[in-house]
């Protein structure tokens, strides 16, 4: 594949002498070089068309951990990322014995590491193309729904096919523009990541649930771990023989930190953004589908806590999905409070408006229609959604949703593997078996039928038109079963199922679709039971989703070339590929007589600490503090070590252990966070309340140093002074 070194279809179709607003916006890298006086005058002191090759310094630096964001910083394979990125290998790790969380975890010599929650992986960017013309250019117009969403799978899938066929490589086809561009992306997969060191909670996760989201913070949210790879340098699973990796590229980490108004960027794997949602989607999803979440998370957060003992193993396994189902739950709130803050539904409605008038305008009545033949796929699309929510969640149960996942497994290994469906083909067959070794930490029967129990009141209590009558029939329930009742039918289930045994389950990856129909164990008997109904969802939902796809580009054309008339640059929402985001060190006031400076201290830790979780510090930490032990961390312009600070970046999930840059693209810290009221960005940027959260690599180095004694890392590492 070749690289590509012009700007993307995008910034081609825009030119580059167009203006951008500097804080909005998750550029691709290809992209900067067409705001290179921007980021200029913002301060980067580098050129921009040093930092837009994914594969060269800095950004070949940069890898995802698929979810989150991590960067090298040594030529030993060490990589620093959130803490909270890798608490759950950390959870894994853990017992009541060996708590971890607790207590923390130092590997104080090379070798030492233990190893990541299996499923854990390092993807280093090697090579991409655009692939637009191999994957939509062969597709004639008129093909539609799921004819047409075949089309699109089978030509992304062969791509993969033949970029995978060098052995240690994932290789993905992500669409940019809502599948008016497509790019292959090749990345070195990592297997074997192992956890380096990760601070006590009580550092790492300082503040909990409480602070999450909010400021001022407090928050040591960093950890690292260190990749390894066989003895010739390439991919391979773990071993006692394997070595630290040797990447091309790592960062310097600078200990001279930052000030107020100081140049920053941050370089990461956003997940995803809808900035171009239509009208439709954005009331669905702030009129129904959040607060019907709100509903859901709150009643699984109480469900899993009841019924396991804090400071259990059985809690210990589920700490890592407690603290993703709270973080998802404030989330939430957030984007709800945001959206009605800023009108984020009167606002996208002027938008529409705006654009139909400029489409009206200028005689594009075919991209007119086009919006409106979305439109009501998109009503179609969400009705389906409502229809199926309640069932769907039913798959929480974590022995169903294995009993479902290898009962497909068994039907798709039938076909050729370019015919079944992604995820289930052999290049994913290593992830299916490495999901169900992690269930061994991360379930407990008591707690999972109590999940399930809940999941189903809950769908029993909808209409009887988004009942499933399969599940229904096959569970023996009706809307008259009472509470105990459904608590005797679950039992059964629980007490006579094998899947309970990793063993049981690891065997099954191989079973054949003939084993399952003959199985006698209750989970698979109900997995095969359902099979039908989900099939028939799945083909509602890929005949629309081919609708969408023939139709989306098209709108992503009409905004695009209305920005361009108006003398903006258009940027692809948020798909989790490498993103570039930059803007200055900035507190800010969200609402009247609320100032939110640009750092917190040490002192403040003290402040906060009641020596209860989630407020209890350390008491070496907490000694440190009091004695003003800052060593060269200090910063003057607050008399003490900076712990967390704030930019007017443009990030949203993913960009978790983001690196944090400096004008020189120094490792200045970890974007972790953003404020309470800036989550709703995910759908309209408002630059007045927008504001991202920062560990400090002073404060990192700081607790290495003073509180946790990791000075082999810190000796490791280039520390820029």
């Amino acid at each position: 594949m070749s690289k590509i070194s012009v700007l993307c279809l995008s910034a081609a179709l825009l030119g580059s002498a167009l203006h951008v607003e500097a804080k909005e916006g998750m550029f691709t890298p290809e992209q900067l070089p067409s705001i290179a006086g921007d980021l200029k005058k913002t301060g980067l002191a580098i050129p921009a068309n040093s930092i837009n090759d994914l594969t060269a310094f800095p950004m070949g630096a940069i890898v995802s951990l698929g979810g989150c964001s991590a960067s090298f910083v040594s030529d030993k394979g060490l990589a620093v990322t959130n803490h909270h990125c890798a608490r759950g290998s950390v959870q894994y790790n853990s017992t009541p014995e060996n708590n971890y969380l607790k207590d923390g975890f130092l590997a104080k010599k090379i070798g030492e590491e233990l190893p990541a929650a299996p499923g854990t992986r390092m993807f280093v960017t090697v090579d991409f193309a655009d692939v637009t013309d191999k994957v939509t250019g062969t597709i004639d117009s008129a093909i539609q729904g799921r004819e047409r969403y075949d089309l699109i799978e089978a030509n992304r899938k062969a791509l993969i096919a033949e970029c995978e066929s060098e052995a240690g490589f994932r290789c993905s086809v992500p669409s940019f523009f809502q599948g008016l561009e497509y790019k292959l992306i090749k990345q070195m997969e990592i297997r074997d990541v192992r956890i380096a060191y990760a601070p006590a909670d009580s550092i790492g996760k300082y503040g909990g649930d409480i602070d999450n989201w909010m400021w001022p913070r407090h928050t040591g949210d960093f950890s690292f771990y260190r990749a390894y790879v066989g003895k010739d340098g390439k991919p391979a699973d773990f071993s006692e023989d394997n070595v630290p990796y040797k990447p091309e590229h790592f960062l310097k980490v600078s200990a001279a930190g930052l000030k107020d108004g100081d140049f920053v960027m941050a370089a990461g794997y956003p997940g995803s953004t809808n900035r171009y949602a239509r009208l439709s989607q954005v009331e669905y999803t702030f009129d129904w589908l959040y607060p019907t979440y709100l509903t859901l998370v709150d009643e699984w957060i109480d469900t899993i806590e009841n019924a396991s003992e804090e400071g259990s193993d059985a809690r210990i396994k589920y700490e890592a999905l407690l603290a993703g189902l709270n973080n998802f739950h404030k989330n939430t709130l957030g984007q709800l409070s945001g959206a009605k803050r800023v009108g984020l539904v009167p606002r996208r409605a002027q938008r529409e408006e705006q654009l139909s008038a400029w489409l009206e305008k200028n005689d594009k009545q075919a991209l007119k229609t086009a919006l409106a033949e979305l439109d009501a796929v998109s009503v179609e699309q969400m009705q389906m959604n409502k229809q199926n929510f309640w069932y769907n969640n039913l798959s929480r149960a974590q022995l169903l949703s294995s009993a479902q996942t290898l009962y497909r497994n068994a039907i798709e290994r039938e076909k050729p593997d370019a015919k079944r469906e992604s995820g289930y083909q052999e290049r994913d067959q290593i992830r299916l078996k490495e999901s169900v070794e992690r269930i061994e930490r991360r379930f407990e029967p008591s707690v999972d039928m109590a999940v399930w129990h809940k999941m189903i009141s809950m769908y029993l209590q909808q209409p009887e038109e988004n009942r499933v009558a399969a599940f229904d029939k096959a569970v023996g329930i009706t809307s008259d079963t009472s509470s105990e009742e459904l608590k005797s039918l679950l039992s059964a289930f629980y007490a006579n199922t094998t899947l309970t045994d990793t063993e049981t389950r690891l065997k099954l990856l191989s079973a054949s679709r003939e084993d399952f129909e003959k199985s006698e164990d209750p989970f698979i008997q109900l997995a095969v039971a359902l099979f039908d109904t989900e099939m028939a969802i799945e083909d509602k939902r890929k005949a629309l989703s081919g609708q969408a796809a023939a139709l989306r580009p098209q709108y992503m054309q009409a905004i695009i070339e209305w920005q361009k008339s108006m003398g903006s640059l258009a940027y692809p929402d948020a798909n989790s590929t490498l993103r570039v985001t930059y803007g200055n060190v900035m507190g800010g006031s969200p609402k009247d007589g609320l100032i939110y400076e640009p750092f917190t201290r040490l002192e403040g830790i003290t402040e906060k600490d009641t020596g209860e979780t989630p407020f209890d510090s350390p008491k070496k930490q907490l000694t440190l503090i009091n004695d003003k032990q800052y060593g060269p961390y200090k910063l003057d312009a607050i008399n003490s070590v900076p712990v967390n600070f704030l930019t007017d970046l443009d990030s949203t999930g993913g960009n978790s252990g983001s690196a944090t840059l400096n004008a020189n693209a120094e490792l200045i810290g970890l974007l972790f966070d953003g404020t309470f009221e800036s989550v709703n960005s995910d759908w309209d940027f408002d630059p007045k309340t927008t504001r991202t959260i920062h560990v400090d690599s002073r404060y990192m180095l700081w607790v290495m140093e003073y509180v946790d004694g990791a000075n082999n890392l810190i000796e490791e590492m280039t520390i820029v002074k």
